[in-house]
């Protein structure tokens, strides 16, 4: 190992992890092939700005939303994404009318 910069070290070839394909399929995985933007259109599809806000205190869904402020948004902000995540999960376990 070749020592970069106080204790930092620069892993050899044979040294890093396997790179994980993701062309597998994930059947445990619900998420899978679902972008957190078709995710938010979904849910604002679904339930609307304002009601979106109701069920997740989110600032972003709340004051001048838009898809592009809440996907910037939960990009950076994992307990927010993951409030979004489980809102659509439940929605798509709902038995269609």
């Amino acid at each position: 190992m070749k020592v970069l910069h106080r204790g930092l070290t620069l892993a050899l070839r044979g040294d890093r992890p396997q790179s994980i394909d993701m062309t597998q399929p994930q059947p445990d995985n619900p998420l899978h092939g679902v972008t957190l933007q078709m995710i938010l259109e979904h849910l604002v599809a679904q339930h609307g700005w304002e009601q979106l806000g109701r069920l997740i205190n989110i600032r972003c869904f709340k004051y001048d939303p838009s898809i592009k402020s809440s996907l910037h948004f939960l990009r950076r902000t994992p307990w927010a994404r993951q409030q979004v995540e489980a809102l659509y999960l439940r929605d798509k376990a709902k038995p269609s009318p």
